[in-house]
C-alpha cells in the first residue's frame, strides 16, 4: 500500500516519541568499523547532528570520537536552504537556530566532512529515508557527494523502519542505516567496503 511522505512523518514523529528510550543501545562501535575499513590512511572529519525530538541520542559517540582524535562538526542551516558544517568542541557553547536545534558558534571553521550521521524520521530496507520535510540534508549530501567521496549513516530506533519510502530525483540515497538491532548498508554500492 502506497503511503506519501508527509503521512509517515506524522505516523513516524507519533511512534519515535511514544517508543522512545534512552536505555535502548546502539553498536556505534560498527561506525569506526566502517571508518577504518573505508579510510584507512585518512585522518577523518565526522558530520553528526545535536540530538531533539526524540532523536537518537549519539553524543556519547561523538564525545569518544573526539577522544580518539576525530575530527568533528555539526550542520549549521544558511539562508537559502543551505546547510553547512563546522568544527564542534564540546567545550563551547552551542545557539539555537530558527528551529531550535543546537549550532555551533558562528566563528567555527567551516569544513566537507567524510562521514555524515543522518538522523531521519523513517526509513526502508532500501535505505532511502523521510526526514523533517525541508530538504537540507538532501541537498547537502547531493553537493558534497559531487565533490569528494562522503559516507553516509542514517541513525534510527529499528521501529522507525517501514516497508516503503516513495523516494524521487531530489532525494539522497545513504550508505548505510544503524539501528539498535543492525547496520544496513548498500552491498552493490563499490565506493565502500562494507563486511
Amino acid at each position: 500500500m502506497y503511503v506519501d511522505k508527509s503521512t509517515l512523518r506524522v505516523k513516524f514523529l507519533k511512534r519515535r516519541k511514544k517508543l522512545y528510550s534512552k536505555e535502548i543501545k546502539f553498536p556505534f562501535k560498527k561506525i569506526f568499523s566502517l571508518i577504518k575499513k573505508n579510510f584507512p590512511r585518512k585522518k577523518v572529519s565526522i558530520s553528526a547532528y545535536y540530538p531533539v525530538n526524540f532523536e537518537v541520542n549519539i553524543l556519547d559517540f561523538l564525545y569518544q570520537a573526539i577522544k580518539i582524535n576525530f575530527k568533528v562538526g555539526l550542520p549549521i542551516i544558511k539562508k537559502g536552504n543551505k546547510m553547512i558544517f563546522k568544527y564542534w568542541n564540546p567545550k563551547e557553547p552551542l545557539y539555537l537556530n530558527k528551529f531550535g536545534i543546537l549550532e555551533p558558534i558562528k566563528s567555527s571553521a567551516k569544513f566537507n566532512p567524510d562521514v555524515i550521521l543522518v538522523p531521519l524520521l523513517v526509513f526502508d530496507q532500501n535505505l532511502n529515508r523521510v526526514g523533517y520535510g525541508r530538504g537540507y540534508y538532501d541537498r547537502a549530501l547531493k553537493v558534497l557527494s559531487h565533490n569528494k567521496k562522503i559516507l553516509t549513516i542514517g541513525i534510527a530506533f529499528s521501529f522507525q523502519e517501514h516497508s516503503f519510502i516513495p523516494a524521487n530525483h531530489l532525494d539522497y540515497k545513504l550508505d548505510c542505516i544503524l539501528t539498535d538491532k543492525n547496520l544496513i548498508c548498500d552491498e552493490n554500492n563499490e565506493n565502500f567496503i562494507f563486511r
